[in-house]
């Protein structure tokens, strides 16, 4: 779960410099859209969130695993959505949607991977 926790906390790095970005340029219209600062706020919001869920199911709460499992693949799906969608959001942040997706998907693979079963 260390590695869940590493992760996360670069996902929520990246989402707070990113808004930290925005703030910097928000005169600039075409670079700090609406649509950048709703989703940009939100995920900044929520990768705190994510990150409160990591380090309590790192220290064994099972609901908090419930709710990282869920909450990251939510997040994933919004992520591949966000990229996908032609000229919602300029390409400065569909890129910095990538990263996230990128920290996020081992998250979701290890956090829903069966144990092994030992003999």
């Amino acid at each position: 779960m260390r590695n869940v926790v590493w992760l996360i906390s670069g996902y929520a790095a990246v989402s707070l410099l990113t808004l930290v970005a925005m703030i910097m340029f928000r005169h600039d219209a075409t670079m700090v859209t609406e649509a950048v600062w709703v989703r940009g706020t939100i995920v900044a919001a929520g990768s705190l969130l994510t990150l409160f869920f990591a380090v309590r199911a790192a220290r064994g709460d099972r609901r908090m695993v419930l709710r990282l499992r869920i909450v990251t693949a939510i997040m994933l799906v919004a992520i591949v959505v966000i990229i996908a969608l032609p000229g919602m959001f300029p390409f400065w942040f569909k890129l910095e949607q990538g990263v996230c997706g990128l920290l996020l998907l081992p998250v979701v693979v290890q956090i829903n991977r069966r144990p092994a079963v030992r003999p």
